[in-house]
């Protein structure tokens, strides 16, 4: 079928051009054209200027655009952006214009409307709701509107004879008269059907509702499909302080600022009310299947996969709250929420049915979803479709909503009920009864417990706590299942692992749960994604200290949805663009740039953490991912915390953060302390007032708790003069006092000491006196050696260890002792060994002593090993959740010895109890 022959299938474009012959030409001049930029004002002038009124006028120019567009889409000249774009812009217009003047001879009769408390113009909003909201309207749809005004008042005369109205009569009366001229059938038609059924209390609710009105309804009795109704309210007028008064009610009640999974049994119960009512209608009518929008695999589904994601995260992720559902999915998929390849499918089916259900709307410009009962019309439709025949059509609808309703099916079936399969009901009730403990017990003694008394009383114990006895009913029936399901899997995983034990992780699982329980929003995750459960239950299993970091930040349950965790790779670059970009969108929200900050961190710590548990991390790559991930959160905080001091001089902080200890040497770790000092370098007379101000509260926002937890506790104690000392330093201030007045173990730190943030002027500037410091002269027999010694001692006596076991860190042969015997090789030869200055971590320093004869070479490769293996003896007590890091002596007698003999090797026998006082170091 040629495209004038396509055109000539629509019977209303036919009937419109056969009612007058001017108007071909009229579509001729559109045709040239892309509507969707088209000037609507230009066109409307040419009829209002032959003396039409704006009622006839308006539906004159909305007949012409939709005649417009069937001849632009039909010829293959307009795409479904241009069509949906298009009506969505004439919708906007044609409100905005008949509001403008219906407004006008309303304040010439009655007055200007007043607000009452502000004394300011009042204005009426009107929402667009639905597609038009979204910017995807049909050509034959209704528009969905709500109407609202700003506050309660009274209209003010401005000249005599003027009725005085209450704002809220106005307003109605406005809304009546704009509904009137929109949808009343007059010569030439109608321009829109509107519908109002939106409005707070639907039908029974008053027209328009003033902003406080609004928010009381929503908050007191908003109910759940209002949410997905709501999230594609857009004002198309009002003053734009009222509209960002709008939006800041609105949003908290669409977008929750935690993960709001609750939301896919919501979509799940609304889809099934609107798919009962699809097939009651068909099978009263059967000449109305096979419903492109509400059937299944439709449009609706595709929406509903959209807002799902929206819903659940749009809270606390600004770029999911795009009203359009295939900016949304494209959204979702640049998130990896959804795969790309799955997104491109469901959006090329999405313009395959919003096509179709466009061609079943041009035939007579009617607002139908549902293929035409006669062959001669779905042959036509068919063809409009670019299609061959009408079974090319169902096949090709057939296979576009299969593949729909399989990416429904597999983001809302209800995944409960696979899970239970397996569970035999009499023992899952048991299971949940606390008095029935003989059941309890049999139950773990067949899954292999060896204390099955033991795992029964705690399990009961979980029944019986208090904040578990008050949970509503749905909330504990989810929990019952969810443990129910758990059980077995803690045996399985227990058996594979054939480490630790199942009492230790039912545990971990049950204080995870009970943390977790008035969330429902988590019990869903956890129903709605059974395979997060099993990834919890691994991770609780393998490590105490991870169960307790995710009871703590149960928000990281997210993270465990994406089957590419273990694969993620760690982008500094990345993330630091990702950081800047949410604390931007959140800038002079304090609050939530701090909980921002937070989140980020602990999505990325648990990232790692899972790749670290599978295996996939060594200690000293987990350290420096760790290191880097600090220094990216330390860079980000400085910058925003910067912009919150009102006072400050100049818009780029010449402010540095320097890292010493664990930061410093990067060999972070998950609960390490920053140690940090404060340098600036600006002449400025307000300088150190503003830079002790910014490093003030750089502190409070590492260290304040929020709702998010906290980010990291903060060490300054190694900035000049300790804790008599000012704050921030000056970097001429830092070089002197280095110089004169440092005492020696500051110059051991600052072995391990780096630039970390801000001005990288100044970190350059750092490393140049670090490395003079290091290069200084030490006499071999100076007093260098029994200053490290003393303060040794002075550390050994602070912490002593009292037990029977070594402690990895502060025993003789410990870490602490690798790091002197580093920290005092660099400082005695680094004036001879420039390559010694280098931060590049004590085994690659052990190294280099070795290469370069200061020691032993293969005992400083033992010495090395040893380090590496402490530490990862350290790092995995401390997944275990244990403080301090103390084992059997047998375990490491071998590597305590030869850091002993490395360490007699510098310093000689005895010198280990060297009390030698530590003084200032020589200028």
């Amino acid at each position: 079928m040629s495209p004038t022959s396509l055109t000539s299938a629509s019977r209303f474009y036919q009937r419109w051009l056969a009612a007058s012959p001017e108007r071909q030409s009229q579509v001729d001049e559109l045709a040239q054209l892309s509507l969707a930029r088209l000037d609507f004002a230009e066109f409307l002038a040419k009829e209002t200027g032959a003396g039409l009124p704006l009622v006839r006028a308006m539906r004159r120019l909305r007949n012409l655009v939709v005649c417009g567009l069937i001849r632009r889409d039909l010829d293959g000249a307009a795409d479904l952006d241009e069509v949906v774009t298009t009506m969505t812009r004439f919708a906007d217009f044609a409100i905005q214009s008949h509001l403008a003047e219906l407004d006008a001879e309303m304040r010439a009769a009655h007055g200007i409307p007043t607000g009452h408390d502000s004394g300011e113009e009042q204005q009426m909003m009107v929402l667009a709701m639905g597609k038009q909201g979204g910017g995807e309207l049909n050509v034959s749809s209704d528009i969905d509107l709500i109407f609202v005004y700003p506050e309660d008042g009274d209209t003010v005369a401005t000249e005599a004879g003027q009725r005085s109205l209450s704002n809220h009569e106005y307003f109605i009366r406005l809304g009546k008269k704009l509904i009137a001229a929109l949808s009343e059938i007059t010569e030439d038609g109608y321009t829109f059907r509107v519908d109002m059924a939106l409005r707070p209390n639907g039908a029974s609710g008053p027209l328009a509702a003033s902003l406080g009105m609004v928010e009381q309804y929503l908050i007191v009795q908003g109910r759940e499909w209002e949410r997905y109704a709501w999230v594609k309210a857009r004002a198309v007028s009002g003053r734009a302080q009222d509209i960002a008064a709008l939006d800041a009610i609105v949003r908290p009640f669409c977008f929750r600022r935690y993960l709001d999974f609750g939301v896919i049994e919501a979509i799940r119960t609304m889809h099934a009310q609107i798919r009962a009512e699809v097939n009651r209608q068909e099978r009263l009518h059967p000449d109305r299947s096979n419903n492109v929008k509400l059937g299944r695999g439709g449009i609706r589904e595709i929406e509903f996969l959209a807002q799902v994601f929206q819903l659940i995260r749009g809270g606390r992720d600004a770029a999911l709250r795009d009203r359009s559902t295939r900016a949304t999915l494209r959204t979702v998929a640049e998130k990896g929420l959804l795969a790309p390849a799955i997104v491109e499918e469901l959006l090329a089916c999405y313009t395959f049915l919003r096509n179709l259900e466009h061609r079943l709307q041009y035939l007579d410009d009617a607002q139908t979803h549902t293929l035409p009962a006669n062959e001669a019309d779905r042959r036509v439709v068919a063809q409009m479709m670019g299609l061959p025949d009408t079974a090319t059509l169902l096949a090709r609808l057939d296979e576009c909503r299969a593949f729909v309703a399989a990416q429904f099916d597999a983001m809302f079936a209800d995944k409960s009920a696979g899970a239970e399969a397996d569970i035999d009901p009499q023992s899952s009730n048991e299971c949940a009864d606390p008095d029935n403990r003989e059941a309890i017990e049999a139950r773990f003694a067949a899954l292999g417990f060896d204390d099955a008394p033991g795992a029964a009383k705690r399990l009961i114990a979980t029944w019986q706590a208090p904040r578990l006895q008050s949970l509503p009913e749905a909330s504990r029936n989810r929990l019952v299942a969810l443990v129910n399901t758990a059980l077995p899997l803690i045996a399985r995983c227990a058996d594979e692992a054939r480490a630790g034990n199942r009492h230790d992780t039912l545990g971990r699982l049950l204080d995870f749960l009970e943390a977790i329980a008035r969330r429902s929003a988590y019990l869903s995750l956890l129903t709605e994604y059974p395979h997060t459960l099993e990834r919890v239950i691994r991770m609780v299993h393998a490590s105490g200290w991870a169960a307790t970091f995710l009871s703590q930040h149960p928000i990281l349950l997210d993270e465990l949805l994406d089957d590419r965790i273990r694969n993620l790779v760690f982008d500094p670059q990345a993330l630091a663009a990702d950081l800047a970009r949410q604390l931007d969108a959140a800038a002079g929200d304090t609050e939530r740039q701090m909980d921002i900050l937070r989140e980020v961190h602990h999505a990325q710590l648990f990232h790692l953490l899972a790749q670290d548990l599978a295996g996939d991390l060594t200690v000293e790559k987990l350290a420096d991912h760790l290191s880097a991930l600090a220094d990216t959160i330390v860079a980000a905080t400085v910058q925003a915390v910067w912009q919150t001091v009102a006072t400050r001089h100049r818009e780029v902080p010449r402010f540095a953060v320097i890292a010493y200890g664990k930061l410093g040497g990067k060999e972070l770790g998950y609960v390490s302390d920053l140690d940090v000092i404060f340098l600036f370098d600006d002449d400025d007379q307000d300088a150190p007032a503003q830079y002790a101000k910014l490093a003030q509260r750089f502190i409070t926002w590492m260290t304040s708790h929020t709702s998010a937890g906290i980010l990291f506790d903060i060490d300054i104690a190694l900035r000049p003069d300790g804790a008599s000392g000012m704050l921030v330093s000056s970097v001429a201030a830092f070089e002197r006092y280095q110089a004169s007045s440092a005492w020696v173990w500051e110059h051991q730190a600052l072995t391990r000491a780096r630039y970390c943030a801000g001005d990288a002027d100044i970190g350059a500037r750092f490393e140049q006196i670090r490395e003079q410091v290091l290069r200084t002269p030490r006499p071999p027999d100076g007093p260098l050696k029994g200053e490290v010694l003393a303060m040794r001692q002075r550390m050994f006596d602070a912490k002593p260890n009292r037990s029977a076991l070594f402690d990895l860190k502060q025993d003789p042969g410990g870490m602490i002792d690798i790091e002197f015997i580093v920290q005092f090789l660099v400082l005695q030869h680094a004036a001879d060994y420039p390559a010694l200055t280098g931060n590049i971590g004590n085994i690659a320093l052990l190294k280099l002593c070795g290469e370069l004869g200061l020691i032993d070479a293969t005992l400083a490769g033992h010495v090395a090993d040893a380090y590496r293996a402490l530490r990862k003896l350290q790092h995995q007590l401390r997944l275990q959740g244990q403080d301090l890091a103390r084992v059997d002596p047998a375990l490491v007698s071998g590597h305590a010895a030869q850091v002993r003999a490395l360490w007699t090797a510098i310093f000689g026998a005895g010198d280990g109890d060297a009390k030698a006082e530590a003084r200032p170091a020589a200028a």
